[in-house]
């Protein structure tokens, strides 16, 4: 049985269709890439996913059980088992990286606070910042922000974790020690979303490579078979441009 399935899913925005027809099945473990242009729907779908835009139709299963995306308590259980990292960091500027990383877990989890630290102390060990658990956001890298926003999402010991390019607003010699985290993350077994516009990342560390246009799924396969033999002249084209840059 899939981890997650995604069966005709529909969503709109502002009254305009962004998502339709969207189907999937991902397996535990699996990190699953997605790309095509600007506008596609990627970013979509992982709010879609989150609850943070409810589908208009279609539904989402999550260990063999449906999802009803307008009952608060089933979004609410949902999100303990699914967590979102955006490529804005988000983190908050008041509160030193341990205290970024713990407050979710102890104060809306309910979690013990030293079982809690002591994991954070791991997880930012994991991430390469174990010197900076004291330190404040505006003392820290870009990519070091990034890494702490991911140690702040795993914190929450989510099943699958889904990363809204990550490496967006990152500069190019910072992107790599983002990269390498999620390399860990994925050697690891975690199960993963990812949209990202870093195709030679995507083709190292995908199960699957899931091409999107204008709100639907055009075409999925392995890197492979996405980057060297599409099917689609849609993927082609897409295909053709960047792999030319």
């Amino acid at each position: 049985m899939p981890q997650l399935e995604i069966v005709n899913l529909k969503a709109s925005y502002g009254g305009q269709t962004v998502l339709e027809d969207i189907n999937m099945a991902v397996e535990k473990g699996e990190t699953i890439s997605l790309i095509g242009p600007s506008g596609s729907g990627k970013s979509t779908l992982l709010r879609v996913l989150t609850g943070l835009l409810p589908p208009i139709s279609g539904h989402v299963i999550l260990d063999g059980k449906k999802i009803d995306y307008r009952n608060k308590a089933q979004v609410q259980e949902l999100r303990r088992h699914m967590a979102i990292v955006f490529q804005q960091y988000n983190l908050f500027q008041n509160m030193s990286v341990m205290k970024n990383v713990t407050i979710a877990p102890i104060k809306i989890r309910g979690r013990d606070k030293k079982e809690v630290i002591e994991y954070a102390t791991h997880l930012l060990e994991r991430v390469g910042l174990a010197d900076k658990h004291d330190a404040y956001p505006d003392e820290l890298s870009g990519g070091q922000k990034q890494r702490v926003a991911i140690a702040r999402a795993l914190a929450l010991r989510p099943d699958i974790i889904l990363l809204d390019e990550v490496t967006a607003a990152l500069d190019p010699e910072l992107v790599n020690e983002v990269l390498d985290v999620v390399r860990l993350m994925a050697s690891q077994g975690m199960t993963m979303f990812i949209v990202s516009h870093e195709m030679a990342f995507v083709r190292e560390v995908s199960a699957k490579v899931v091409f999107m246009a204008s709100g639907h799924v055009v075409e999925v396969g392995t890197p492979e078979q996405i980057f060297d033999n599409p099917t689609q002249q849609r993927t082609k084209d897409f295909v053709g441009k960047i792999l030319r840059h």
